[in-house]
C-alpha cells in the first residue's frame, strides 16, 4: 500500500521539523511549506492525502488557503487539520465551517496530533468499506440523502455540505429515532474520545440545520434530546 502523503505548513520551521520527523517515523510521506503560495503550488504539482495548515500565516492565513484548497475538484474531499495558536471559540467555527476535519491549537503533543491524524485516515477508510452496505438513498419527507453520489437535496433543491456534515447526517439518518450522545458521535465520525472536544458535534449540528431545516430554531429532522444528545426524526412520518 502507498504511503500516505501530508503537507505541513506552518511559517515556523521548528514546528515543521517536529511533525516532519514524527510522521516520517509513523510511515508517512511528508512535504513542508512555510507559507500559503508555496503549499498552493505543491498541491497542485502532487498528491496530497492530507493538509495540516497553521493559521497564522504569511501573507495569505491558513482559512484562505484551505478556501482555494477546497475550490479544487480533486481536494474537496481531502482531509484538513487546522494546527493554530488561536484558541478562540470563533476561530475553531470558522476552521470546521470551511469544511476542516480537526483543530488542534498550540502548544500541542505530538502525540495527540498523530492520534488524531490516525482517527481521521481511520474514518475515511471505514466510510470506504461501508459504502457498498448502505442504502443508495434515505429519504425523509423533503430531504434526500444519496450516499453513492454524497448529495443532499432539500424540497429538491442541492444542498452544500462538507465531508464531515455530510458523514453526520447520513449516520444520524441511517439509524433514525436512535439518540446519539457527543461522545459517542465523535467516536463514530471523527474516530477519537479522549481528545475530542464535543463542541465539534455541536458546530457541526448547528450548520447542519441551517443547510437543512426550514426553521433551524424550531428543527424538524435533527432533535436534540436535552441531557442526551441527537437523533434523526423522519416528520414524514407524522403526517
Amino acid at each position: 500500500m502507498a504511503k500516505k502523503s501530508i503537507l505541513v505548513v506552518d511559517d515556523e520551521p521548528s514546528i515543521v521539523e517536529l511533525l516532519s520527523f514524527n510522521l516520517k517515523k509513523e510511515g508517512y510521506e511528508v512535504q513542508k511549506s512555510f507559507d500559503a503560495e508555496e503549499a498552493l503550488k505543491a498541491a497542485n504539482e502532487t498528491e496530497v492525502d492530507m493538509f495540516i495548515v497553521d493559521i497564522m500565516l504569511p501573507g495569505m492565513d491558513g482559512f484562505e488557503m484551505v478556501r482555494n484548497i477546497r475550490s479544487m475538484e480533486k481536494y474537496r474531499q481531502t482531509p484538513v487539520i487546522f494546527l493554530s495558536a488561536k484558541s478562540e471559540e470563533f476561530d475553531k467555527v470558522l476552521g470546521l465551517e470551511l469544511g476542516a476535519d480537526d483543530y488542534i491549537t498550540k502548544p500541542f503533543s505530538v502525540r495527540e496530533v498523530l492520534a488524531r491524524i490516525r482517527a481521521v485516515f481511520r474514518r475515511i477508510q471505514q466510510t470506504v468499506h461501508a459504502k457498498e452496505e448502505r442504502p443508495k438513498k434515505i429519504i425523509a419527507r423533503d430531504l434526500e440523502i444519496d450516499t453513492e453520489k454524497y448529495e443532499v437535496r432539500v424540497r429538491s433543491k442541492m444542498v452544500a455540505l462538507t465531508p464531515l456534515e455530510f458523514e453526520l447526517l447520513r449516520f444520524l439518518a441511517e439509524n433514525e429515532s436512535k439518540v446519539f450522545s457527543r461522545d459517542v458521535l465523535l467516536d463514530k465520525l471523527w474516530g477519537y474520545d479522549y481528545y475530542g472536544d464535543t463542541r465539534t458535534v455541536d458546530v457541526h449540528i448547528r450548520r447542519l440545520r441551517t443547510k437543512i431545516e426550514e426553521d433551524p430554531s424550531t428543527p424538524k429532522y435533527i432533535i436534540t434530546v436535552r441531557g442526551k444528545g441527537y437523533k434523526f426524526k423522519d416528520p414524514g412520518k407524522e403526517e
